[in-house]
């Protein structure tokens, strides 16, 4: 039977492939896996300390102790990296407590070296949480000074590889921070250390519950002298290259979901290994909507994700980390039931 135009149209059917979970399972080009997910955490003094934190529905802040419970968790989640911020005590202009050994951070660290010794500890570096004024660097007649906050952040990023840590985050976007913390690191012992850069990390209107949580927003002026101006994308390039050049082993681009453009043209840029942040804002965003029953979290979660990986990323840090290892654990226990059932 001759075929008609229509029907030889019809050979090319892509719906094939999409016809049964199975198929797309199959065909899917981009496939989630709990060990590419890292889980920030925030740690602060004390002992049972569970804080809910209002803006960031299902995270929360706590003490070392509870700390190595949320780890316990996201252990038997499949997740193999957590993000520590601190919440000093006191806060001070120098932002001293990020750089002294018995800091926050340190004691966790050296909690979760002891308990966890395979779990990848990386911990951010920079003062805004530690400094009375909130700003990411030491401050000299209401500028942020560059240069002489570079020491600084290298003393913190030293304290945090003597306590454990394997990757140590600067997150202050001061000009030659990457290069400044290699050097104090390879001087004082700790060359095995990686970097992740935060390289690209614009001045975002989604920060908003991070700063909410981490008390680190700042008491004057904004951070848009030393953040990365929202509209430009061949900046990051070069941010991102200079990273490199200074020795960093992971670059970022932050947010995530908002600047994924810049994650794909960091990918075609760059070779090594590429995170991406889900920030607080855009989580929020899709908490506060499923709760009022506007979307599918669970869908949305994936579907954010697969963005963020389709970009580009290789890692990627966001507060769904454990709800999305459960959901991908439920998955694969629902496809290998589905499996048993038909007799394969």
């Amino acid at each position: 039977m001759p075929r008609t135009a229509l029907h030889a149209d019809l050979i090319r059917r892509p719906r094939r492939l999409r016809r049964t979970p199975a198929l797309r399972t199959l065909a899917r080009e981009t496939r989630w896996n709990p060990g590419g997910l890292v889980a920030p955490l925030f740690v602060r003094p004390g002992r049972g300390v569970r804080e809910p934190i209002a803006s960031l529905p299902g995270q929360i802040r706590c003490s070392p102790d509870e700390l190595l419970r949320e780890v316990d968790r996201l252990r038997r989640c499949g997740i193999g990296a957590v993000l520590l911020f601190g919440i000093p005590e006191t806060k001070f202009p120098d932002g001293r407590e990020a750089y002294a050994e018995s800091g926050i951070v340190q004691e966790a660290v050296r909690g979760l070296r002891r308990l966890h010794p395979g779990l990848v500890i990386i911990t951010d570096v920079c003062l805004c949480a530690y400094s009375d004024h909130g700003h990411c660097g030491l401050v000299r007649d209401g500028e942020i000074d560059n240069d002489s906050t570079l020491d600084l952040l290298g003393r913190t990023a030293v304290s945090h590889a003597a306590a454990g840590a394997d990757i140590v985050a600067p997150s202050a976007m001061m000009d030659g921070q990457v290069g400044a913390i290699r050097e104090a690191l390879d001087t004082a012992g700790f060359p095995e250390v990686a970097i992740m850069g935060y390289s690209a990390k614009y001045a975002s209107a989604f920060y908003g519950p991070f700063r909410d949580a981490a008390d680190s927003a700042p008491q004057f002026g904004d951070r848009r002298s030393y953040q990365m101006d929202p509209p430009n994308v061949r900046e990051a390039l070069r941010e991102i290259a200079l990273d490199i050049e200074q020795g960093a082993d992971i670059v970022m681009v932050k947010p995530a979901l908002c600047y994924l453009d810049v994650i794909r043209a960091a990918r075609e840029a760059t070779t090594v290994p590429l995170a991406a942040y889900w920030v607080s804002g855009e989580y929020a965003m899709v908490k506060a909507a499923a709760a009022a029953g506007w979307l599918d979290e669970r869908r949305a979660v994936f579907e954010v994700l697969g963005a963020i990986r389709r970009a580009g990323a290789d890692l990627i840090i966001t507060y769904a980390a454990a709800d999305a290892a459960r959901w991908m654990a439920a998955s694969a226990a629902d496809a290998e039931a589905a499996l048993d059932r038909s007799g394969g």
